[in-house]
């Protein structure tokens, strides 16, 4: 009983953090929407400006400032939004994408941590976080925007606005749905194939990016002493490089995947293909030290890394449906979940770099998209048909009976089995017997009707008197 009270009596003291479904005060929800919209901002601009006094540090002939690092890292916290800027006249559109992952997913987390906090159970309960954060990092990049005026650096007004943004709202609408359990809505009403299709194109994406990774990896290896020769004596300097390569580390990886593919990248007047070379001058940086100086015929055998990414996609796909066609449709949703992924990737790892011989750096987008889109969609189909399951053609009626007729013959004993022939043989021949006798007797009856000895009842008489007259036989006195 004592156990039964403690288990259904309610609590005496009231629990600071609510649960599930609780909505907390008003008071307590402008702190936590205020904390969503200004920890993003404080951490993203803090991290800038630490990664540029460590430059700053570590350079031989800079000179250090407190006001000079944080009015920099104005310019860096729009840079890692993916906002085109200018320096000094010349455009830089080429902005590494490292920061950008980074910033993307403190977003998401602080989305995600908030809506949990404020006991959102659904998308439209967290709308408030989601516009919180995205107006607080729109508004922040229009303030950054007019504290750099007058400065070498400058941007466009809308697009300070528009893209952080942007990415704030991608940012958080993925953290939102995660703790609001959105993906178990989707997975309810969206069609089961089409989601398994999403699924492996999510993962064939990583796939490609994992062989272009892979590819970059043991081309740089392979270089390495180009690459050491690269760095100058001075640490700060080759400090300086060694951080700019791994922020521009994603944007490699990026190009490797679209050399992987095919259609290759261009650096300026560089173009770099599978299946063509065109040379060009090559910025001294350490992560460019593996780039070739020329065509080599085994480039196409590279191929195979998308046509096994496609390939895994088909096998993931296999066993999605017994039909044949509905399994190809969801190796074309895959297919085009990688091609748009590869438009987002191509179009952020490229760019404008100032105005002089490496500018511009460019992935070829739409061909990218569309050969990425064959590759996996080509030999998944293929797999996907030969490996799943396939429906057998139908019988005939004939051997169907056959078959539900014989099914268990392996249990038939062979003794019973001969002793069954032989009787239905039996009785098959005594039904011929009677039905070739029945067939006779019509037969003679029908002979007798047409040679008229088929008289009717009585006239037997006149026959044996007729057989009286007939022959020696004489007649007696009276008939004379």
């Amino acid at each position: 009983m004592r156990t039964m009270d403690l288990l259904t009596d309610a609590p005496e003291e009231p629990v600071s953090d609510p649960g599930p479904g609780v909505a907390p005060s008003r008071p307590a929800r402008v702190r936590v929407l205020l904390a969503a919209a200004l920890g993003p901002l404080v951490t993203g601009y803090t991290a800038v400006a630490a990664v540029l006094a460590l430059i700053a540090l570590t350079a031989g002939r800079a000179v250090f400032s407190d006001t000079g690092v944080l009015l920099a890292a104005g310019p860096g916290w729009l840079a890692a939004h993916q906002v085109r800027v200018a320096i000094g006249g010349h455009p830089l559109g080429m902005l590494p994408l490292l920061p950008t992952l980074g910033v993307v997913a403190l977003a998401a987390r602080t989305a995600s941590g908030t809506a949990r906090r404020l006991g959102c159970r659904s998308f439209r309960e967290a709308l408030p976080v989601l516009i919180t954060i995205t107006g607080a990092h729109a508004l922040f990049g229009l303030v950054v925007a007019l504290f750099a005026q007058g400065s070498p650096v400058t941007a466009n007004p809308v697009a300070v606005f528009v893209v952080p943004g942007l990415l704030a709202a991608a940012a958080s609408c993925a953290g939102i749905a995660r703790s609001c359990g959105l993906p178990d809505v989707v997975e309810e009403r969206l069609d089961p194939l089409a989601l398994r299709g999403l699924r492996t194109g999510a993962l064939s994406l990583a796939a490609l990016v994992a062989c272009g990774a892979a590819v970059f990896t043991v081309v740089t290896a392979v270089s390495w002493k180009t690459v050491a020769d690269v760095y100058e004596p001075g640490f700060g300097t080759s400090f300086g490089l060694f951080l700019l390569s791994v922020l521009y580390l994603p944007n490699a990886v990026a190009a490797a995947l679209s050399f992987v593919t095919g259609p290759g990248f261009s650096i300026g007047a560089l173009d770099v293909g599978m299946f063509g070379y065109r040379g060009g001058a090559v910025p001294g940086v350490p992560l460019l030290g593996g780039l070739p100086e020329h065509h080599a015929g085994w480039w196409p055998a590279l191929l195979v890394l998308p046509a096994a990414a496609g390939a895994l996609a088909g096998w993931t796909l296999r066993k999605a449906d017994a039909e044949p066609a509905q399994r190809i449709r969801a190796v074309a949703v895959a297919g085009a979940v990688v091609a748009l992924g590869c438009v987002v990737l191509g179009t952020l790892s490229g760019g404008r770099l100032g105005d002089g011989p490496f500018d511009p750096v460019s992935v070829p987008v739409g061909v990218a998209s569309v050969v990425a889109f064959c590759w996996i969609v080509i030999p998944g189909s293929f797999v996907a048909f030969f490996a799943g399951e396939h429906e057998p053609p139908a019988p005939p009626p004939e051997a169907l009976e056959d078959n539900e007729a014989f099914q268990d013959a392996d249990d038939v004993d062979t003794e019973e089995a001969f002793e069954a022939v032989e009787e239905l043989e039996a009785a098959q021949a005594s039904e011929e017997d009677e039905q070739f006798s029945a067939e006779d007797a019509e037969f003679e009856a029908e002979a007798d009707a047409e040679l008229g000895l088929d008289d009717p009842p009585g006239t037997g008489d006149a026959v044996t008197g007729g057989t009286e007259t007939c022959g020696d036989v004489e007649p007696g006195e009276g008939d004379r």
